[in-house]
């Protein structure tokens, strides 16, 4: 499974080109610009499995170090600041991880 398989590449293209500034990534934004924001419960999921490396079930901070580069191979990696500012965001039960319903609560939130 791809992100391809649930958003456009045209639609990707122009988030990963909002964010390709250093610490300039705002997860709220990009999920709005790619059209994630607007896909359903089911559709968020796939696109969690896509970025969930390991199949842990979860999105450990190493993993999401890298989550523009799962949108485009040549996206650039996440900064240390804007990767934990992403977790914080996102990891309500404060474990370290994004769940996949935590990663479907922060798209729709």
């Amino acid at each position: 499974m791809e992100v391809t398989d649930v958003l456009s590449v045209a639609d990707i293209s122009t988030a990963l080109k909002e964010c390709q500034a250093n610490n300039s990534f705002n997860c709220k934004k990009f999920f709005m610009t790619c059209g994630l924001s607007k896909k359903s419960t089911e559709e968020i999921k796939k696109v969690f499995r896509a970025i969930d490396d390991d199949d842990s079930g979860f999105i450990e901070e190493d993993e999401l170090k890298f989550f523009l580069q799962r949108f485009s191979a040549g996206a650039r990696v996440l900064s240390d600041n804007e990767t934990r500012s992403f977790m914080d965001i996102g990891d309500k039960d404060g474990d370290g991880k994004l769940g996949a319903d935590e990663f479907v609560h922060l798209v729709l939130s």
